[in-house]
């Protein structure tokens, strides 16, 4: 049997995150001399109110090859002959997925796979349902490799920022693009692009910012019909989420649509009021 894990900044929620069976590992965020893991934290709205409100800029912290390595205990300690797929966030924001790699030499009798998604958020819970999704129906580790490999060269993932600031902040992002996407207080649009942060656009209003993460959303499918799968997130802004899923409803053939906030590593980048969607072909 294959065990799906992961890391936190994947935001899945704890409802699926038990229903799949998949085992996160959690970054860490810290405000000044505290530090939380990643879901274990205050609530997510306590979180993004403090965010909002403090002056203290919070900084995140990638796994220990240790939390990997007790994962991978638990799970054996279950089944001795599990096989392991873990899925982390990409290698172009984080040291997460050499961190992985390094705890899975600690365990050279056991089948430990690590796939790089060069994404994060909505683009990581996604890969990280389907593959364990395909796990439980029985497939090997090189069919699922292939499937995952297909959903990170289709997917699109948009995000809108209330603004660049955060990411300046945290290095996600540079000086330049920070000061365009703070003229005339517009929305940054941005993607995930080859595993990184890329800006997009820049637009007047929350509601046109909507508008244009749709139009990005289908700019990579193979028809206007073609079934999908889809995520949305948001960081304190369940409002604008919903109209934002009303869009995505209204305009794609989904066949599947999960939802979550934003847990406190992303949000620490993206700040309050940040939106995110994600698309891809369903393959079948």
């Amino acid at each position: 049997m294959i065990t799906v894990v992961t890391d936190s900044t994947c935001s899945l929620s704890p409802e699926i995150i038990k229903q799949y069976n998949i085992f996160v590992v959690p970054l860490t965020i810290s405000f000044g001399q505290e530090s939380y893991l990643d879901i274990t934290a205050a609530s997510r709205g306590e979180f993004y109110r403090r965010l909002a409100t403090t002056a203290t800029v919070p900084t995140t912290s990638q796994p220990s090859a240790g939390e990997f390595t007790t994962s991978f205990q638990q799970i054996l300690a279950g089944n001795p002959a599990a096989e392991i797929l873990v899925l982390t966030v990409s290698s172009k924001l984080s040291g997460t997925y050499q961190v992985a790699r390094s705890a899975a030499t600690r365990f050279p009798q056991v089948n430990i796979t690590v796939f790089d998604s060069l994404s994060a958020a909505l683009g990581l819970g996604l890969m990280a349902i389907v593959a364990a999704e395909m796990a439980v129906a029985g497939q090997s580790i090189a069919e699922i490799l292939t499937r995952l490999a297909q959903i990170r060269r289709s997917l699109t993932i948009v995000l809108m920022v209330d603004s660049l600031d955060y990411l300046k902040r945290g290095g996600r992002i540079g000086a330049a693009s920070a000061y365009l996407g703070a003229l005339l207080q517009t929305k940054p649009i941005l993607a995930i692009v080859d595993g990184q942060i890329k800006p997009l656009d820049r637009v007047r209003t929350r509601r046109k910012a909507i508008d244009r993460l749709v139009v990005e959303l289908s700019s990579g499918l193979p028809g206007p019909n073609y079934p999908v799968q889809a995520g949305v997130m948001h960081a304190a802004n369940p409002m604008a989420m919903e109209r934002l899923i009303g869009q995505i409803q209204a305009r794609f053939n989904i066949t599947r649509l999960f939802t979550a906030e934003f847990g406190p590593v992303i949000g620490a980048h993206l700040g309050p009021g940040a939106l995110g969607a994600g698309i891809c072909p369903d393959f079948y």
